[in-house]
């Protein structure tokens, strides 16, 4: 019952909806605060180099979920259980495919790949600079 025979579910190590997009080179956390300044930053790159194409046919997907909750106590409070969430975090293996991007040119989504790639450095402490294409 367990097990996969046909047809297994993607794991997210291949493309499922874009063309384009970034790749984990190293498996680590990403928090909820990554994740977004990494979309913020590839439709930024979108919408300055080609403002009226990116509107109409340009699409960004992000394929993590940040869901495990970081918890955090006060000071001078013991043995009470846990804090309470002050963050949120999404696990992510080697090969996993964060972002993915689909009706831009490649010279655009290889910028925006990369910009995010060192947004993402600074946050979660991976390496993400490795964009790939189908």
């Amino acid at each position: 019952m367990g097990r996969c025979n046909k047809g297994c579910e993607p794991d997210g190590t291949q493309f499922g909806f874009g063309r384009y997009g970034t790749q984990s080179c190293s498996a680590g956390r990403l928090s909820y605060r990554a994740t977004e300044v990494g979309r913020r930053v590839i439709i930024g790159q979108f919408c300055r180099a080609m403002s009226r194409q990116f509107r109409r046919n340009g699409q960004i997907w992000v394929r993590v979920l940040a869901d495990l909750p970081i918890t955090g106590k006060p000071t001078k409070v013991r043995r009470r259980g846990n804090g309470n969430p002050t963050g949120w975090i999404a696990r992510v293996a080697t090969g996993h495919l964060p972002f993915e991007m689909d009706g831009v040119s490649l010279s655009n989504a290889g910028q925006a790949a990369t910009l995010a790639a060192h947004k993402q450095k600074n946050f979660g402490k991976q390496n993400f600079s490795k964009y790939i294409v189908t």
